[in-house]
């Protein structure tokens, strides 16, 4: 095997500012390609990478065309809709549609996330961190922080800037800006509070800057949140977690590193009155979700795919 073809429909590469899928496939191509494997990215129009060949498209639908003839192996980033006559993986972002079976050769992002799917087929996402600044864990942490796509429903920020007013604590918003339709909507009152600070859509290099003096990343949720990276990016720099007791995070986030709970009260509580050190956070972050660990990984599902096996017996589907 010697050939790996990534294709992903969402942002282009390198990601700018939001980006999650696009920040591991480049972690997982950056580690493939030190093992000495050839990796094609196949990826929206405007993409560049200096350690994997680059092949964009304007419209999705260019995509068969554009496969190489050489392909070993291809790991998709969403199913596909069209016939594919190559051995390939699929990665399940996010939770699809209920009831709907997918392809064999699914893989997960958690735990949680595969049994969900009746799988128990999963990889952690991981990060280069070296693609982050250097973080200084001796910075006085002096706000709590909110990172997520604001306008997402399902992330609650207006959950996030309650909690943040309750405890009597500024937050940071990392990733929408405050004078928005579904602020309003949502949440009035909190939005226009003067704790509530909004900073939009951020680097890794500004979004360090916030993270590094924040107290925790506060993020109630309102779905079963797949994997989350903005808990390990939190972690990474320091911050624990306040969130909610569902999903991934139950597995991500240990007690060592976080408060869990469904309770606004218990969690404000918590933001008051536990302590969690930097360093272990950070340490924790570092070791346990990087792109190594999770291409090693990975490598271990292409081989079995290049065996002539599937993934699993029968196709996953989402039962809850």
């Amino acid at each position: 095997m010697t050939n790996i073809v990534i294709i992903d429909c969402g942002n282009k590469i390198p990601a700018q500012k939001y980006g999650g899928t696009e920040r591991v496939i480049w972690g997982l191509a950056y580690e493939l390609s030190k093992l000495k494997f050839k990796v094609t990215f196949i990826v929206p129009e405007g993409s560049s990478c200096p350690f994997a060949k680059v092949i964009t498209f304007k419209d999705s639908k260019e995509i068969p065309n554009l496969i190489p003839k050489e392909t070993d192996i291809i790991h998709f980033n969403f199913v596909p809709d069209f016939e594919v006559n190559f051995p390939y993986i699929i990665t399940m972002h996010g939770n699809p549609e209920i009831n709907k079976p997918l392809p064999l050769n699914t893989v997960f992002i958690s735990k949680n996330h595969a049994i969900r799917h009746n799988s128990n087929v999963y990889v952690y996402n991981g990060l280069n961190w070296n693609d982050y600044p250097e973080i200084n864990l001796n910075k006085p942490r002096k706000h709590f922080h909110f990172l997520a796509k604001a306008s997402w429903k399902i992330k609650n920020l207006a959950g996030a800037a309650e909690i943040a007013v309750k405890a009597k604590q500024n937050l940071v918003v990392l990733g929408g800006s405050r004078y928005k339709f579904y602020n309003f909507k949502r949440s009035p009152m909190y939005t226009l509070n003067y704790r509530i600070k909004y900073k939009g859509m951020v680097d890794n290099f500004e979004k360090i800057k916030y993270l590094e003096e924040s107290k925790g990343l506060i993020f109630p949720v309102l779905w079963d949140e797949p994997f989350g990276l903005a808990i390990i990016e939190s972690l990474y720099a320091g911050c624990p977690i306040y969130g909610a007791n569902r999903g991934s995070i139950t597995e991500i986030v240990t007690k060592d590193v976080g408060f869990l709970s469904n309770n606004y009260s218990e969690i404000i509580n918590a933001m008051n009155t536990m302590e969690f050190t930097a360093e272990n956070c950070h340490k924790y972050a570092k070791l346990n979700f990087n792109s190594n660990i999770m291409a090693t990984n990975y490598l271990k599902l292409y081989s079995k795919i290049l065996n002539g096996e599937n993934l699993h017996t029968q196709n996953p589907i989402r039962t809850i």
